[in-house]
């Protein structure tokens, strides 16, 4: 079962520049960051709210490594912005196939490792009203109620 927004992604050109307007602005801070090669991505997660549910909700910045990432290969029709939304569920891969089942096209057969060692899937945008969609699972969450424990 989704349980709540998990990050919002925010494509960017320049992620210092784009941290450091998100702190000056708003007063978010960096939470986490890493570079995750598989997706070719430096990342900022700036933690936003804790949750409900025991977790957190964050924005996720995600400036591209390499020319040939997804992101990079976005930004370069898009332009900066909103690049997905992300619910957390303790069950990725439960919920994929859930959804699967419901004529969704999920993007990978199995879960990859998203941010701060979660499992992540994305669900294809043009079954979800033109937004890409990603589901996550947080390491250590599954089965669990804290689904950031780390």
């Amino acid at each position: 079962m989704l349980t709540r927004i998990d990050h919002i992604g925010i494509a960017c050109f320049d992620l210092d520049k784009t941290v450091e307007f998100y702190r000056a602005t708003y007063g978010f801070e960096v939470f986490h960051s890493e570079v995750n090669e598989e997706q070719g991505v430096r990342e900022a997660m700036l933690k936003i709210n804790e949750t409900s549910d025991g977790g957190a909700s964050y924005l996720q910045l995600l400036e591209p490594t390499r020319e040939d990432s997804t992101v990079a290969k976005w930004l370069d029709r898009n332009g900066e912005g909103v690049h997905h939304i992300a619910f957390g569920t303790a069950d990725v891969d439960g919920d994929a196939a859930a959804i699967r089942d419901k004529g969704v096209r999920v993007l990978y057969d199995e879960p990859r490792t998203g941010s701060m060692g979660s499992r992540i899937t994305f669900l294809h945008p043009k079954d979800c009203g033109g937004v890409l969609t990603e589901l996550v699972t947080a390491k250590g969450a599954e089965g669990s109620e804290d689904p950031h424990s780390h």
